[in-house]
């Protein structure tokens, strides 16, 4: 099973994934936020700013922005797109009288005109006050995962103050010019320039600088910015990929997560998906702790039991990429709704995949949705395409889903969750042996299927029959889709459950108990 074992994984490179995420759920594209702090960090060079700060700046930049999508639910319910209001956000200087009609044309987008007056009556007794903490909220869950990163000051104090602007107007404190750290300007910069030069080059890009100096932004920056837009601006895509070569291999950002550090950065990673939607709180932990406790169930090696518990954390960071408009949607999906579903597991492999040793995580988080008769997403997988593994993590999913509310039905008790998966086994949706298997690790009390002399598990007699036949281990894996290791793993169980200790007696032992009729 591919996975991370005691490889270390860079703080940075776990911030890396997130900071796509954030992309994703501002209505951005992947990779975004790595274009900005490209920008400010250059910026910071032509300042005669220090190592210090560009380090502050990198970890900063790729933080500031994960907390946008805390209160995405309650962004659906007053303006509709969540995605499409963040994206759009960056497109107004918000001043206090822009900010009102910004705020205004989102609300009423696509309303009647009775709705209209409907939804700005209530929006003028609450939403405003909605609309502002959501805003602080935003700072305070971000610096919240800088703690829990061990970040130092310095960065928790430029995500701090990356949502206030030059003329006071911003949020959480309304500090104003020179009271706001340099680092803190350069991200809140460069944030919005990369946005307008994506969009229409460098000209635009400037000509937003200009709009917004003294009211967002720090008017001697914007100068010095005109000055070198052309450089600073200049192959941005290459310099993505440059900065990050440099971060992996300089001492000073090599922090690094293993072991229980890396699991703890991963259930915090987690987190921060599930609390997307208020119908997902603890969904990923959930998942989580039932395929690894499921993967003990099968006879599988610990290390395969902690490669599930690690993608169980991190396989919904796709959903982040679609609109709480879809997610926490009461009524019927559009086919434009359903595409955006199936496509969230990919983005979470794309997202995994910008890091060397996550890669192989996301490849196996990716599956979850898929099913063995071809059924699910998002590439139709069938049959032994899809790794044990994943079949695990994908029933596991299901189950947990079930017992969770969601906007067009309550939630399921455990029994209708049992009866759901036995269901998807009957229509060859998912294994009989791994349903079994997630049943009993979710506490169920269910009798085995006849035929399993020695209380030796549907897989365990499948690699009897092989290593009867005389296959070894290797052809056995190959044969059933499963590592090697896995494969020894259930040999040993194999061997201890029958009490045998080679394969002349297991085959013995095979023959006499009818296991080679069928």
């Amino acid at each position: 099973m591919g996975g991370v074992g005691e490889e270390e994984v860079s703080v940075a490179d776990v911030l890396l994934v997130l900071s796509l995420g954030a992309d994703l759920g501002m209505g951005q594209p992947m990779e975004h936020v790595q274009r900005e702090v490209v920008i400010a960090i250059r910026l910071a060079e032509l300042l005669g700013m220090s190592p210090s700060d560009y380090r502050t700046i990198y970890y900063a930049g790729l933080v500031a922005w994960v907390g946008c999508h805390i209160d995405a639910y309650e962004q659906a319910k007053w303006f509709g797109d969540d995605l499409a209001l963040k994206g759009d956000w960056r497109l107004v200087d918000m001043t206090p009288m822009t900010s009102r009609m910004f705020a205004l044309q989102h609300l009423t987008k696509g309303l009647s005109p009775g709705e209209v007056l409907d939804r700005s009556a209530r929006f003028a007794r609450h939403g405003r006050r909605d609309a502002r903490v959501m805003i602080e909220n935003h700072w305070y869950a971000a610096d919240q995962l800088a703690r829990q990163m061990g970040l130092d000051e310095s960065v928790r104090i430029t995500v701090q103050q990356t949502f206030e602007r030059w003329d006071g107007n911003g949020v959480p404190e309304s500090a104003a010019g020179a009271a706001i750290t340099p680092t803190a300007r350069l991200i809140n910069f460069a944030d919005v320039v990369e946005v307008f030069h994506r969009a229409g080059g460098v000209d635009a890009a400037v000509k937003i600088a200009r709009e917004r100096s003294a009211s967002q932004f720090d008017p001697d920056l914007v100068n010095l910015f005109c000055r070198h837009a052309d450089a600073i601006l200049s192959d941005l895509d290459d310099a993505v990929a440059h900065w990050r070569d440099i971060v992996r291999s300089d001492p000073e950002f090599s922090h690094a997560l293993t072991g229980n550090s890396l699991d703890t950065a991963l259930a915090a990673l987690s987190d921060f998906v599930d609390i997307k939607s208020p119908y997902t709180l603890g969904h990923s932990e959930a998942v989580s702790s039932l395929a690894a406790a499921t993967a003990s169930e099968l006879g599988l090696p610990e290390s395969d039991a902690k490669t599930l518990r690690r993608a169980g954390w991190v396989h919904d960071l796709g959903r982040l990429g679609v609109s709480n408009s879809v997610w926490d949607a009461v009524g019927p999906l559009t086919e434009a709704d359903r595409e955006q579903i199936r496509i969230h597991p990919y983005l979470t492999e794309r997202m995994l995949a910008y890091s060397n040793q996550l890669n192989d995580l996301g490849r196996l988080a990716a599956m979850h949705h898929e099913r063995i008769d071809g059924s699910g997403y998002p590439r139709a997988m069938e049959g032994r395409a899809i790794p044990h593994s994943a079949q695990v993590l994908a029933v596991a999913d299901a189950y947990i889903s079930k017992l969770e509310p969601r906007p067009y039905r309550p939630a399921s008790t455990k029994d209708e969750a049992m009866e759901h998966l036995r269901a998807e086994v009957k229509e060859g949706k998912m294994s009989g042996e791994i349903v079994d298997s997630v049943l009993v690790a979710a506490g169920h009390r269910i009798r085995r299927r006849p035929g399993s002399p020695g209380g030796l598990t549907p897989r365990e007699i499948e690699v009897l029959r092989l290593l009867a036949r005389g296959s070894t281990g290797p052809e056995i894996a190959e044969e059933l889709a499963i590592s090697k290791k896995t494969v020894g793993s259930h040999i040993e169980h194999i061997y201890a459950k029958i009490g045998v200790t080679n394969r002349a007696r297991a085959s013995l032992y095979a023959v006499s108990h009818g296991l080679m009729d069928h």
